[in-house]
């Protein structure tokens, strides 16, 4: 057993080469760039939702407050006639970079962690770097990308955009799973 602290290193590099990783992805390669289409008539749909003031949060229309209510004739027809949809609606203004891009470091620390706890409670002191990097490579791709796939299943989200997102998830696990081999503890 290693215990968690004598893993500060590998939790620290990992989330930094993650998050570089994550950098080049996202601002110089194309592929994310089609993960999001742009709305027909867009200006219109904004005033028309501007008009209502809808406060920050997600939802979905039409909506149904119960079962019984997603079953009746009238829901099936508002869903018939749509447009069906779930949004997110931000609060008015520039969204702050800064917050999100200090939130997604500190995401990757809590993947490293979790990613040590699990190799801690499994691996010896001196296990090979294959062993280490796959046992931490998989955890982490666990926690980078499977949850993605819900957004898929149950929101409808592009399958395309996530299958994008998954792999980078894979990236993320193959460079977890390097740091972590680098710096384990010898025996």
């Amino acid at each position: 057993m290693v215990s968690l602290i004598s893993l500060w290193l590998p939790i620290l590099l990992s989330a930094v080469a993650v998050f570089v990783v994550s950098s080049i992805i996202h601002m110089l390669l194309p592929y994310h760039r089609s993960d999001f289409k742009k709305i027909p008539s867009e200006e219109g749909v904004m005033d028309a939702l501007r008009s209502f003031n809808i406060p920050a949060g997600d939802y979905v229309f039409p909506h149904a407050g119960s079962n019984q209510e997603m079953g009746s004739p009238e829901f099936k027809e508002k869903c018939a006639q749509g447009p069906t949809a779930f949004i997110t609606v931000l609060p008015p203004g520039q969204t702050n970079m800064a917050t999100s891009l200090i939130l997604w470091f500190l995401f990757s620390v809590v993947v490293g962690v979790f990613t040590a706890y699990l190799a801690g409670l499994t691996l010896a002191p001196g296990t090979e770097y294959i062993v280490v990097s796959r046992v931490t490579g998989t955890a982490a791709f666990m926690g980078y990308g499977l949850a993605l796939l819900q957004g898929s299943i149950w929101y409808k989200r592009s399958w395309g955009s996530t299958l994008k997102s998954v792999f980078d998830a894979l990236l993320y696990g193959l460079f977890t799973g390097g740091m972590f081999g680098w710096l384990w503890p010898a025996a």
